[in-house]
């Protein structure tokens, strides 16, 4: 079914319905995305105060048959937020709606809007005396709607899991413009099929989610955090194992560092201050959450003299201080942001199981070595088998003198990605960048049902049109 752009006419609709005050001038940040791959173009921009507004908007657009993009804080990294072809789409952006609506200590449940920024739900959480514990790099811009929409992952997964692992009920808007008021708190609820779990990763292309219920944990009594040298992959898999079988399921963080992450900060983030003199061509960040009457300095103590007389480990910094523990997390948190002032390549969000993680790591160094003298960061959270193997130019290059390699290098990454039962997404989502990506290694069953499913409920084809699927 063909689309039209959202033209004045469609203005004059939105404003006699909602008024003159819901939509806006479109600024350069709404058209970007953080890699500079693509650059989006937007016919109309609305910013709804509720529920009810984005309900008239979906049901406007769905009549005059114009494109629709969700968009939260825009800081997804595979161009999902940014439609780049077709008719200019009504861009909605979410950010007006950030209400934390209520909490409920004693269930463990907050709810709140999806356009609250993450690290509003985590303070908000806080100030209850509990925990949201999904974590990113971007907690202080990404919005909790966008982080439902792409499953997001982060830190924590280790321990809480996905975002989809920490809602309970959403509140959305569907394609024709009805609402969905499935913000249940409950458990346990066996009532057909699950939609709540059919948007969550579908990333604004069956609907718009407005707000969510969601999980709180117990605030952890202590933390503690330590950076170990591993002298390989294979020692850090057999380090984490022994970590859970000293402190169970309080092992929080479980992170991989390569040594090419701490060179690019010594490179372009002098400023960050590293745990070693030498750096280790392997390292791992570790952090626990204990409950009462446990010691977090004594654990990873323990931990690593047995690790160390195992062999598994050579030298290690505890955290003493929450200054040391946040000097530890900006070395793994500003990697990203090193990674983005070098300039890669290409970038890999990969999930392999983690047992083949080295063996992976290995081979993945002769496929790319075989394409040119690129520069590997290989790093990300080893416990949940989610790595960022990323390719750099040589040191002096611009990853401009690569452009021609790019789409090389992705699909020789992603093809042994595939090889090893992996996933050529772990975290960031399909969006524009991967839609070929999808088709080459998805399994057709499956296509076949995602698009049966999108049929269904999307049947003009309004929905974050070129977002997941191709066509």
């Amino acid at each position: 079914m063909s689309l039209n752009p959202a033209d004045d006419r469609l203005a004059a609709l939105i404003r006699s319905e909602l008024g003159d005050d819901i939509l806006r001038p479109v600024s350069d940040r709404y058209l970007d995305e953080p890699r500079n791959r693509f650059v989006g173009h937007i016919g109309l921009l609305a910013l709804p105060r509720n529920v009810e507004d984005v309900a008239t908007l979906v049901r406007l657009a769905a009549a005059a048959q114009v494109p629709v993009v969700p968009y939260g804080g825009g800081t997804g990294l595979v161009g999902g937020q940014v439609m780049t072809q077709g008719p200019a789409p009504l861009l909605i952006s979410l950010e007006r709606m950030t209400a934390i609506r209520a909490v409920y200590p004693t269930e463990n449940v907050l709810v709140a809007e999806a356009g609250a920024v993450l690290s509003d739900v985590q303070d908000a959480a806080g100030t209850a005396d509990r925990l949201f514990p999904l974590s990113l790099a971007a907690q202080g811009s990404c919005r909790i709607g966008g982080n439902l929409s792409t499953n997001a992952g982060g830190v924590n997964v280790l321990r809480y899991g996905n975002a989809r692992d920490l809602c309970l009920g959403l509140e959305a808007v569907l394609p024709d413009g009805q609402i969905w008021n499935g913000l249940s708190r409950l458990r346990k609820d066996n009532t057909g099929y699950d939609l709540r779990n059919l948007l969550i990763g579908a990333e604004g292309t069956l609907g718009i989610i407005t707000a969510a219920a969601l999980k709180l944990f117990p605030r952890p009594a202590a933390t503690g955090t330590a950076v170990f040298q591993v002298p390989s992959p294979e020692a850090a898999i057999d380090l984490l194992a022994a970590a859970r079988d000293q402190v169970g399921e309080t092992v929080s963080t479980f992170e991989l560092i390569h040594r090419q992450g701490l060179d690019f900060l010594t490179e372009v983030l002098p400023d960050v201050r590293q745990p070693f003199e030498v750096k280790p061509k392997w390292c791992v960040l570790i952090e626990l959450g204990l409950p009462k009457g446990q010691s977090p300095a004594d654990a990873l103590t323990t931990l690593f003299e047995h690790a160390e007389a195992q062999g598994l480990v050579s030298d290690g910094v505890i955290a003493q201080s929450e200054a040391q523990r946040a000097d530890l997390w900006a070395v793994r948190e500003r990697i990203p942001e090193a990674n983005r002032l070098i300039g890669s390549v290409s970038s890999h969000d990969i999930s392999v199981p983690i047992s083949r993680i080295p063996e992976f790591i290995r081979q993945g160094a002769d496929v790319v070595a075989a394409l040119g003298p690129f520069r590997i960061n290989c790093f990300g959270h080893l416990g949940d088998g989610n790595l960022h193997y990323n390719v750099f130019p040589p040191k002096g290059q611009n990853r401009s003198d690569y452009e021609k390699d790019r789409s090389l290098v992705k699909t020789a990454v992603h093809d042994l990605a595939d090889r090893f039962d992996g996933s050529v997404s772990a975290e960031h989502g399909i969006g524009r960048l991967k839609t070929s990506d999808l088709e080459r290694y998805g399994d057709p069953a499956k296509l076949s049902a995602m698009r049966a499913i999108k049929a269904a409920l999307d049947p003009k084809g309004i929905m974050n049109p070129g977002a997941v699927l191709i066509g």
